[in-house]
């Protein structure tokens, strides 16, 4: 492309619209998990499964589904993802057993795995290179935000519909984007034909899979699981003999050149670590605004809206100040931030007002706007566009398993807090088991025994465990301030020049 796409701008609009969609599936289902246990007479390993079935497939498929991009064009294989996501949101409005759910979560989660990667990789492909952190910051941005507008949404639709509401809002965003793709986005021409690495497809698919599985079961269960612990040994020796096979093979799923470069590998381990702590903290605050504080699921999904505002001023304060300061120096402030605000949120207790919660919660929101796209940015401008797709699948593959081993990490040192510290002294065995397995139950047990004792018992044991699990992420915080002062360069290279051709439409 020798000049850049005169509707690039609007093509970006469109793609935001639906990686809000795709933000927003990933926590919507939270807040109605208790409707769908009655409705869908669910299992508590049936509702597991409700988030599991989706997060493991989108993890399966991202790396493919950049391959295929880079080789066959974004354009049609959006479409069809568009159309994959859109029919897969219809079935789970109107599943009527929880096997057809989680089938249906998983459909969502193939339509998922091919719009994230390929709509990044159109960022690399549409915008020059001068513009390109601009738009990436509107993409992460996008990205970001359905994260926690999901309880927000998903609050309002349950108390005012029915629980298949939380899905068929999807319908209509997926059909603006769909028609967006096919009036907006150019034609590219791909790489063209050429040797598929199935070798390579079915190693990482099984190994993501397989590490993604082990860290959800431990945030299910406990460290102490040697199930969770198999799965996840055996995740890392097929993702290590798929990084030995890509070394190898004539056409590899993913370039390991890109390694090579110091801004794609700390840019893409850094991206991890800022998903690593926004996954965290949509894990832990919704159980604190309900839990502890007894708000309901519209009252809590706006509790979080301070992470979407400081998101936002962070991104456009950090947009203004990398051409003075550098990328190396705005992520750095961005950890400074993070770990501060989760020192801030460690010193919480149970009886601070939300004024106080909300202050910590906007700090990392702002940390978050300082590094997500700054970093994100960085990893894609060392990338050529031929690669785009591949690349940031690879982005989004690390990104993903890092926030749920994020939720895993951060869930159990909660859990094992929270179990240490509430007083079940004096209860029967399984009443004080109920107790001990979360604060929700806590609270309905006190409520049934008109125990105020037990429930203040149960409400400072949460903020204790709250509080070890947000120092636990400030030391991830403060990792990332490591990282970024040893690793990053000081000056990032200028972007390859762009390899694809756009066709006429």
């Amino acid at each position: 492309m020798t000049s850049p796409y005169p509707r690039r701008w609007w093509a970006l609009g469109a793609l935001s619209v639906v990686l809000i969609v795709i933000g927003l599936d990933l926590t919507v289902l939270s807040v109605a998990l208790p409707t769908l246990a009655t409705d869908l007479h669910a299992s508590t390993t049936q509702l597991q499964w409700f988030s599991n079935a989706y997060t493991l497939v989108l993890a399966a498929l991202l790396l493919p589904a950049g391959l295929l991009g880079d080789r066959l064009g974004q354009k049609r294989l959006l479409m069809g993802a568009l159309a994959v996501f859109g029919g897969a949101s219809v079935w789970c409005a109107f599943a009527a057993s929880p096997g057809q759910l989680i089938a249906a979560r998983a459909a969502l989660g193939v339509g998922a795995a091919f719009l994230i990667p390929l709509s990044m990789s159109l960022v690399t492909v549409l915008f020059p290179p001068q513009e390109r952190p601009k738009a990436l910051t509107i993409w992460v941005m996008a990205n970001s935000l359905g994260i926690p507008l999901g309880p927000v949404l998903g609050g309002w639709l349950l108390d005012n519909f029915a629980w298949g509401s939380v899905f068929l809002i999807n319908v209509p965003l997926v059909l603006i984007g769909l028609v967006s793709v096919v009036f907006l986005i150019p034609s590219l021409r791909g790489s063209g034909a050429g040797q598929i690495d199935l070798a390579g497809i079915a190693l990482s698919s099984a190994g993501l899979v397989a590490v993604t599985y082990g860290f959800v079961r431990i945030g299910e269960t406990s460290w102490s699981d040697g199930l969770s612990w198999l799965a996840v040994a055996a995740g890392a020796l097929l993702l290590a003999a798929f990084g030995f096979w890509q070394g190898r093979v004539r056409a590899p799923l993913v370039d390991v050149a890109l390694f090579r470069s110091r801004e794609f590998t700390w840019g893409a381990l850094l991206a991890t670590v800022s998903s690593f702590a926004m996954m965290g903290l949509i894990f832990v605050l919704p159980q604190l605004f309900q839990a502890v504080e007894g708000a309901g699921a519209l009252v809590t999904g706006l509790r979080l809206l301070p992470i979407i505002g400081g998101l936002l001023v962070g991104a456009k304060v950090a947009e203004r100040l990398v051409a003075q300061a550098g990328p190396r120096g705005i992520v750095i402030v961005g950890f400074v931030l993070m770990t501060g605000g989760f020192v801030l949120g460690a010193t919480t207790s149970a009886a601070d007002g939300y004024g106080f919660v909300a202050a910590w919660e906007t700090l990392i929101g702002l940390s978050l706007g300082f590094t997500m796209p700054t970093v994100t940015a960085m990893a894609m401008n060392a990338m050529s566009d031929a690669r785009a797709g591949s690349g940031s699948a690879m982005i989004q593959a690390l990104r993903q398993v890092g926030g749920t081993i994020g939720v895993a990490v951060l869930g159990t040192v909660l859990n094992s807090g929270y179990r240490d510290a509430v007083d079940v002294t004096g209860l029967p065995g399984p009443v004080a088991e109920a107790v001990r397995g979360s604060a929700s139950g806590a609270a309905a047990v006190a409520q049934q025994l008109n125990s105020p004792d037990l429930l203040a018992s149960a409400r400072d044991a949460f903020v204790s465990g709250m509080d070890a699990t947000l120092w636990t992420s400030a030391g991830f915080g403060a990792l990332g301030i490591l990282l970024s002062v040893v690793f990053l360069p000081r000056e990032v290279k200028e972007t390859a020049e762009s390899g694809h051709d756009l066709v006429a439409l």
